[in-house]
């Protein structure tokens, strides 16, 4: 790869200080009045999306996060009912209160419903439940463009299919059905391999009925695993030693590698430290303390709301058949921008099997299985420089990007990466908002 251009004539979509108003609507009645602005407007949950998907420069943020309301739980027939503004962790406690759980896979529990139907949201998920988590909607109501409460069943299956991965483009998501059901326990069993070794056996892995999610050290040689499988024998499941995990992995362990940027100034020497650390937390953690769980427990909470984010991501999509091939060259792609730039990420990837979902029009595993790698780091000098670069590799390798979550996508990429499919939602989305009232400029140049 050549050396990265200079910062001023290279073009990255990152996020910009948005001027616009922000409304926090907490009651149907509320959202309806905010829809009378002739004002462009976009919703938002958490708000902890990397690119500018929930920003407008002027308008209106509708900011749902004040609709949080549980419903209805009809435990005869397996579903929950809720607000789109409640957070998966908060929804998830309640159900567990009741013995229950979501069915759908979800590792990012501090967003809201909303936000996580609205845009692809996954996790290590077993057997059927590796499906995005808009999968298990059944029914929602959303606010149009007019101002009217529409509701959408599984009647309306081409709106609904639309409306899973929409990112607010087609109108606000309110409140939505879910799928729930008996809270079941997974063994969890952990392991480290070397990225040769894991190669080796990632395309077994990935087309296995099991939960994988992976943590990948591209300059340190390791991987480490957490493979779930459900079993009838499994002890019980503890949740401290999974909130343990999640605080050390997600809060504890950014806070330590920002600590070392400022006492360590030797990069070489502040890098050997930032993966031991790494690894020892990903290593004791997952070996020791997490041999059980349920999904709730098992949840990561991050990303947290802030306006300036802790950590810096970028997730693609690769070909889940190409895993052998793809990781060895995502690996090569880190060390040879490190030597070329001096940038590097100080967190390891996290990545994710995605099993084929078909019921969501802007699914990126719409196609075929696929596997998520969610690059992170700490360091925000040269960040905006290294996802253009990862962008530009992803793209190579036929990676399909996820909106609110990719960095740097180009316009005629996306278009060839999700075929005639945004055509026909673009379609659909003209005729809801045909005044273009949701459509922000960063998704200006995609839909």
């Amino acid at each position: 790869m050549t050396a990265p251009k200079s910062r001023s004539t290279r073009h990255s979509n990152h996020r910009l200080a948005a001027t616009a108003s922000i409304e926090r609507p907490a009651t149907l009645y509320e959202l309806k009045k905010c829809l009378d602005s002739a004002l462009p407007l976009r919703p938002r949950g958490a708000g902890t999306a990397p690119t500018d998907c929930n920003t407008c420069s002027t308008g209106v943020i509708i900011d749902m996060t004040g609709l949080d309301n549980l419903l209805n739980v009809d435990v005869h027939n397996g579903t929950v009912t809720v607000e789109a503004g409640m957070r998966l962790r908060a929804l998830a406690l309640l159900l567990a209160k009741r013995g229950l759980e979501l069915e759908g896979c979800y590792d990012q529990s501090g967003r809201t419903v909303g936000g996580a139907i609205a845009a692809p949201c996954f996790g290590p998920g077993i057997g059927n439940s590796a499906t995005s988590f808009s999968s298990q909607v059944l029914s929602l109501k959303m606010a149009t463009a007019g101002g009217r409460i529409m509701t959408v069943t599984r009647n309306q299956e081409n709106l609904l299919h639309a409306l899973r991965a929409s990112y607010g483009l087609l109108g606000i998501i309110c409140e939505a059905t879910l799928r729930v059901r008996s809270l079941a326990t997974f063994s969890a069993s952990h392991s480290i391999a070397t990225i040769e070794k894991f190669c080796a056996v990632a395309t077994t892995l990935v087309s296995t009925d099991i939960g994988l999610k992976f943590y990948l050290m591209p300059h340190s040689d390791r991987v480490y695993l957490d493979v779930r499988r459900y079993s009838v024998k499994t002890r019980r499941a503890l949740n401290m030693p999974w909130r343990f995990k999640d605080w050390r992995e997600n809060k504890l362990l950014p806070r330590v590698l920002k600590l070392l940027r400022g006492v360590v100034p030797l990069a070489a020497m502040r890098y050997r430290l930032t993966d031991s650390i790494s690894g020892a937390t990903h290593g004791f953690l997952n070996g020791r303390l997490t041999g059980t769980g349920t999904n709730a427990m098992a949840a990561s909470q991050w990303p947290r709301h802030g306006s300036r984010p802790k950590v810096y991501y970028s997730t693609w999509c690769f070909p889940a058949a190409e895993a052998s091939i793809v990781i060895p060259a995502y690996v090569q792609f880190c060390n040879t921008n490190f030597a070329d730039s001096g940038y590097r990420c100080d967190m390891p990837v996290v990545g994710y099997r995605v099993q084929q979902n078909a019921d969501s029009l802007l699914s990126p595993a719409f196609d075929e299985p696929m596997i998520a790698l969610q690059t992170m780091s700490t360091q925000e000098a040269g960040w905006e420089d290294f996802v253009i670069d990862l962008a530009e590799f992803a793209q190579q390798w036929g990676a399909i990007p996820i909106f609110s979550q990719s960095r740097s996508i180009r316009a005629d990429y996306a278009r060839q990466a999700y075929a005639g499919r945004i055509q026909f939602f673009s379609q659909m989305r003209r005729k809801l908002d045909p005044d273009g009232k949701f459509l922000n400029p960063y998704f200006a140049q995609y839909f």
